[in-house]
């Protein structure tokens, strides 16, 4: 829609009644008022500006004037559309940082031009023409740059050397100079006002540091003398000037980002923070919405500080708006939605409110006015009825935003603890032991001695202090959360366990230590499973897991998972080591958000068996290409190969702790056998391994044809001439439970036909049954205990005779009812024997609820930690349908066992 000029002028006049600034230049620059007329239509991009350059002229005698009168026209174009209600936030940030990109490249290279035309261009040792990267810290590297600010600069240039002109001097004094002539063209006053003032405190070692560093000098520097607050500023460091930032890039993030979960990072920034609000109340300057109690530097600490927690794990988390962060982290459910729209609302409105107290004289104020004129221009320029309605919005947000804040960065510990006495002395048995007898213990006594054990001990005495005086804090609420479980001792001596495997691993005390509700959740989640303790002390990274409410209740998108593993992955090719690491981080992550539901009682053990098959199937689908791509004599972009599930992944009936059976398939040329079982060699060591992440799964290749004396990895037709022609029954029993998990779907679909053709191979029923009771009295003779208790797998009427009832049924009669050929589970194919009349239908229904108590059973045990085997008479009614059926089929009393 156009906007005529009688409504331009207007606009005009209204910001000029509120701004002096604008009033002034508009006296004092006659050619303003007709180039803003001609420009507030619409926004000022870069070639808007780059022109204006162009018009006004840039060598070395007018580059100043130049750039000023473009600051001129572009914040005077800014405040007018701003205030006129054209722009928003976005596009007042944006263009101002834009007029700084502007401004510094074309100073940078005229001003460099003189330099090289006087010493010649500075060169590295090997000859290479070296380049300036300017790089731009704060609100401009983030692109935020308000109306009235200095810009955060630091200088960086790749290699030292010397220029090869006539007249040489070193690299490090050539940018040196360059760098001290753009601070001067940028921010000295001259009759037409300044640019920029420029800062350059943020460089290594400051004010006492030189003005410019190389690459090395910058990468030392972060080794060995970079600061916790340094790498705050550093998250938004974006270069502006500069064709080598990818290396300055791979120098920064590795010092900014760490590749652990750093919640250390919160004492830090809580440090900085409170060092920022002393100086604020030295001067007496509670009223400045940017220092201030709730103003944006709180927003700004709210979000970054869970940029330096996360982003070396959580890539998309290193971006540098503040707004941009805030939505990622609503949409991670690291911030509540709502924590996430009152920050983002209180952001918007005090950078507004910002910018206003700036426009009054173009000064970099954040100071809330005291004058009563001061006080009704700003009431104007935000559309308020009067000062104090504005300041009822001002203290609504400030308010949300300090509670935020403080949930964010409050200090659990500050407050003493009633236990804090106990553990100082937990030397002293007698002293704690009626204590934790009080709590209710059910054997203090050894529980204190469990506790002055860990005080005396050695790694306890020479822990640093920082991390020393975190787990003092810590260990009286792990006592307290203990205690109110339903089994404190053994919750208790879990935690320990926990606690004295992460005691050297700071940023994990200090998780537990700032959320208190995760330690409540590890106290509730050790309790109930033995397993799910040991799985979390051997994988602490998954501490972080118990923050997100989300993670109880929401069922697992894998698809999801898939797109942003993918990518996660395919973002640090080719370091295959942390690929192996980000598959093992991420696997044992959903592994444990499944338990955490699991031990809920919100997955019953069929559902969780198919989410874990699931993942497992997903993890194999993304690690295929991966381990192909590191193949160099491979022939061709993807692979004519596939992974064959056996066992509890081809049944999808995994566990936990589940091994994966697999065997390897290919359909290519036979003489690229070689390079497929190198494939298949590399695929197996990628998953099995032991990394710093731990292992992905424990693998069993022995059910591939002629087992550990076949070949890796066979073709599609040598394994069907196998199957056919030498297989044992036992191998087309294993069968009935395969099915294609990954790689060549063509290959999959092959060998589900394959497979289909020979499980309806006729079969003479009597031949049929001695294999299958043979395989059967082997298998028991293998597992014969003496044990009074009942073994849920191996004993007469448990998991196998079930198994192996299924396998009969399938292989005998497949050839006449294909439906049984279906890879559908043992409950389903019982129902489905029992609906065509092999079996009573009845008997089948109650053998498939015998299966589904036996496998609850099963699981059970596995989590507490227990062996699978129970007293008799609990599964004594589940075990006679088994029975029963084993005896209608094979007319064969086993040995009873139990």
């Amino acid at each position: 829609m156009s906007v005529d000029s009688a409504q331009l002028a207007d606009d005009l006049r209204r910001a000029a009644s509120i701004s002096r600034f604008l009033a002034r230049m508009l006296d004092s620059r006659p050619w303003l008022a007709d180039r803003l007329l001609g420009s507030l239509t619409r926004p000022l991009d870069g070639d808007a500006m780059e022109a204006f350059l162009d018009e006004h002229g840039t060598d070395e005698s007018s580059l100043r004037a130049s750039l000023r009168h473009l600051r001129t026209w572009v914040i005077c174009h800014v405040m007018v559309r701003d205030l006129a209600g054209r722009a928003d936030l976005a596009e007042v940030t944006g263009t101002m940082s834009l007029l700084a990109e502007v401004t510094i490249r074309r100073a940078e290279e005229v001003l460099r031009a003189a330099l090289v035309a006087r010493y010649g261009a500075p060169l590295s040792q090997t000859g290479w023409e070296q380049e300036l990267l300017i790089v731009g810290m704060g609100k401009l590297g983030g692109r935020e740059l308000n109306v009235s600010s200095d810009i955060d600069l630091i200088f960086i240039y790749p290699e030292d050397g010397d220029t090869g002109g006539n007249k040489v001097i070193s690299n490090f004094e050539f940018f040196e100079r360059l760098g001290k002539q753009l601070i001067q063209a940028l921010a000295e006053v001259t009759e037409h006002g300044q640019v920029f003032r420029v800062d350059m405190r943020l460089r290594p070692n400051g004010d006492s540091g030189p003005l410019v560093c190389s690459f090395d000098m910058l990468e030392n520097y972060f080794i060995t003398q970079g600061r916790e607050w340094e790498r705050y500023a550093w998250i938004k460091a974006r270069v502006l000037a500069g064709e080598r930032y990818h290396e300055l890039e791979q120098i920064a993030r590795p010092f900014v980002f760490r590749k652990y979960l750093d919640y250390g990072s919160i004492n830090a920034m809580r440090a900085l923070h409170a060092q920022i609000r002393r100086e604020v109340a030295r001067r007496d300057r509670v009223h400045n919405i940017k220092l201030g109690p709730g103003g944006i530097r709180e927003i700004e600490f709210a979000a970054q500080v869970f940029q330096l927690i996360r982003g070396g794990r959580e890539l998309e988390l290193q971006v540098r708006p503040t707004l941009k962060v805030l939505a990622l982290l609503g949409e991670r459910g690291i911030l509540a939605p709502q924590i996430v729209d009152e920050l983002t609302e209180a952001y918007d409105f005090l950078r507004r409110l910002e910018h206003r107290l700036q426009y009054l004289d173009d000064a970099q104020t954040h100071d809330l006015p005291t004058n009563d004129e001061d006080r009704e221009r700003i009431v104007r320029a935000m559309d308020f009825p009067d000062w104090d309605a504005l300041m009822e919005v001002v203290d609504r947000h400030r308010s949300a935003v300090s509670r935020h804040f403080d949930h964010v960065f409050g200090d659990p510990s500050e407050e003493a603890h009633t236990l804090d006495s106990m553990w100082a002395s937990a030397g002293d048995v007698d002293h704690a032991a009626p204590i934790l007898e009080r709590l209710g213990y059910a054997d203090p006594t050894a529980a204190a001695r469990r506790l002055a054990a860990m005080h005396s001990s050695t790694r306890y005495q020479q822990l640093p202090n920082h991390i020393r005086s975190r787990l003092d804090a810590l260990m009286p609420r792990v006592v307290e959360v203990a205690a109110a479980t339903s089994g404190p001792d053994d919750t208790l001596s879990r935690c320990l366990d926990l606690i004295e495997a992460i005691s050297r691993r700071g940023a994990y005390l200090a998780l537990l230590q700032q959320y208190p509700q995760a330690l409540r959740r590890v106290a509730d989640l050790v309790a109930a499973s033995r397993w799910a303790a040991q799985y979390l002390t051997r994988h602490p990274i998954l501490l972080d897991e118990l923050l997100d409410d989300r993670n109880l209740h929401t069922a697992p998108d894998w698809d999801g998972l898939r797109v942003r593993l993918r990518e996660t992955l395919e973002s640090f090719e080719p370091d295959m080591e942390r690929q192996m690491d980000v598959m093992r981080e991420q696997h044992h992550a959903q592994v444990f958000r499944l338990l955490t539901q699991d031990i809920a009682g919100l997955l019953t053990v069929e559902k969780l068996a198919d989410h874990l098959s699931a993942l497992a199937d997903l993890m194999l689908e993304l690690a295929v290409p991966l381990v192909w791509r590191k193949i160099k004599t491979r022939h061709r972009d993807a692979p004519k190969f596939a992974v064959i599930a056996y066992g509890k992944l081809g049944g999808k009936e995994l566990g936990y702790a589940s091994d994966l059976d697999l065997v390897f398939l290919f359909d290519d040329a036979p003489e690229t056998g070689e390079v497929y079982a190198r494939l298949a060699q590399r695929l197996n060591t990628w998953l099995s391994s032991q990394t710093a992440a731990g292992i992905l799964f424990e693998t069993d290749l022995r059910l591939r044809p002629n087992g550990e004396a076949g070949l890796l990895v066979t073709s599609v037709e040598s394994f069907r001439q196998y199957q056919l022609e030498s297989a044992w029954v036992w191998e087309h029993q294993a069968l009935t439970r395969a099915r294609f998990a990954a790689g060549d779907a063509a290959i999959g679909a092959a060998f589900e036909s394959m497979r289909c053709d020979v499980l309806r191979l006729p079969r003479d029923l009597g031949t049929l049954r001695a294999e299958v009771l043979a395989m059967r009295r082997k298998m028991s003779d293998a597992h014969a205990g003496k044990s009074p208790l009942f073994d849920l797998k191996h004993d007469a009427g448990g998991l196998v005779d079930v198994e192996f009832l299924v396998q009969y049924l399938v292989l005998g009669h497949a050839h006449a009812h294909p439906q049984l050929t279906g890879n559908l589970g043992n409950i389903a194919l019982l129902r489905i024997a029992g609906e065509i009349g092999l079996i009573p239908a009845e008997l089948a229904a109650r053998c498939g609820d015998s299966y589904r108590l036996l496998r609850r059973l099963q699981h059970r045990q596995r989590l507490n930690g227990q062996p699978s085997r129970v007293a008799p008479d609990e599964v004594a009614a589940a075990r006679e349908p088994v029975k029963a059926l084993w005896a209608s089929i094979f007319g064969d009393a086993q040995d009873d066992g139990n």
